[in-house]
């Protein structure tokens, strides 16, 4: 490996899923405002709001999304524009 080009601060890190409170502990370089102690351990904490343990293509778990998308609400946001061009 080349020398001088990775980072040198990493450490171990927790992971925290905020949906389902699962954790995970790995290395990381990943910058944190928080600490979390476990079994007697100060560990770096990051909140992750999605992770494989509440994704739902991992949990196969179905999810239902509302009706309006992104292209449903752009269609109502501009539909009044489309009645005053008609209207002329």
């Amino acid at each position: 490996m080349k020398k001088k080009i990775h980072p040198e601060n990493y450490r171990p890190v927790v992971f925290k899923d905020i949906n389902n409170e699962k954790i995970l502990i790995c290395r990381s370089t990943v910058k944190t405002k928080e600490t979390i102690k476990i079994k007697g351990v100060v560990y770096p904490l990051y909140k992750m709001e999605i992770s494989s343990y509440s994704h739902p293509f991992f949990t196969g778990e179905k999810r239902f999304v509302g009706k309006t998308g992104p292209a449903e609400k752009f269609r109502k946001k501009y539909e009044k524009y489309n009645k005053n061009k008609k209207s002329k």
